[in-house]
């Protein structure tokens, strides 16, 4: 085919998808809103989280509540469970803040001692595919997974063969650092400020911050320090696990459930949105781009 015929045919089906765009936009324009669906949700949609597994991180610009993963790295997620009940990160820093990058908090002086909890922990990159309870996959192409979905809350993706299965670097992650060898990681967290996919099965990510995620983009820019003089940015008040505290100190919450009709209705809203300010409708999200609902839960006891 020559280079003519060629531009001719791409011509013309350019014509013929800008023909059918608006009405395809007007098709669109009336739908359900994404607000609109989950202000019509039942409660069965919502799967209150576990107070076990919640970490609440106390800064002085205010709290960031971070849900663990219940089916991944669950060596990781008992790792930082023991060293917070050890009360290892009282008093220490976000000692490591980039732009467009992460926040890492921890001990960067290498300076507190490990009571209870391992020095260092098996890489869980990627792993066999547990029990799909609560999955709901997304049917948009990802460039790092063959499929892309929700369990729990958390972004998670397989493999081609669906043999193996990993949490996601989208913004809000929570993940340990290590270093060059796979099995060194122990004690360092990094939250990333912004999706950074490429870290995907290369490190281990074992929660996801939801609520608070304000507060870790707004803390101070900063390198790790080198001594106890340098900048070490601002300081960790506490970290502890929600079962521990008093019910009245704890953030009762919801996220919706990703195995629900309500949740591919929410999905395919926000792929397209169907408000009128939209004028250009891709039919496409990315999971990262997704944001996972969380609410208060109004009566707790309930």
């Amino acid at each position: 085919m020559n280079k003519f015929v060629m531009n001719w045919i791409i011509g013309v089906m350019g014509l013929l998808l800008a023909s059918l765009g608006p009405a395809f936009a007007d098709a669109l324009e009336g739908q359900t809103s994404s607000a609109d669906i989950l202000a019509g949700s039942d409660a069965s949609d919502w799967l209150k989280l576990d107070q076990d597994n919640l970490l609440y991180i106390e800064l002085a610009r205010g709290r960031v509540v971070v849900a663990l993963s219940t089916s991944l790295a669950q060596h990781h997620v008992a790792q930082i469970k023991a060293l917070t009940r050890e009360h290892f990160y009282d008093g220490l820093s976000f000692y490591r803040v980039i732009d467009g990058f992460v926040a890492q908090g921890g001990d960067v002086l290498e300076t507190r001692e490990i009571k209870n909890a391992k020095k260092k922990l098996k890489a869980e990159f990627d792993e066999p595919k547990p029990n799909w309870l609560g999955f709901g996959a997304m049917a948009d192409q990802d460039g790092y997974a063959a499929t892309t979905g929700f369990m729990n809350g958390l972004p998670v993706g397989l493999d081609e063969k669906r043999e193996r299965a990993w949490h996601l670097h989208c913004a809000g992650a929570f993940a340990f650092a290590r270093g060059n060898d796979a099995d060194t990681a122990g004690t360092e967290f990094y939250i990333p400020l912004q999706p950074q996919r490429y870290l995907d099965r290369n490190l281990t990510v074992f929660g996801r911050v939801v609520e608070g995620m304000e507060h870790l983009q707004a803390l101070r820019r900063v390198q790790p320090a080198e001594t106890a003089e340098d900048d070490l940015g601002e300081t960790i008040l506490s970290i502890r696990v929600g079962a521990d505290m008093p019910e009245s100190n704890r953030s009762a919450l919801e996220i919706l459930r990703s195995d629900t009709q309500t949740f591919q209705q929410y999905v395919a809203a926000r792929r397209n949105r169907p408000e009128a300010f939209f004028y250009f409708r891709p039919d496409y999200i990315n999971v990262c781009d997704l944001p996972m609902p969380v609410r208060k839960i109004l009566d707790a006891a309930e």
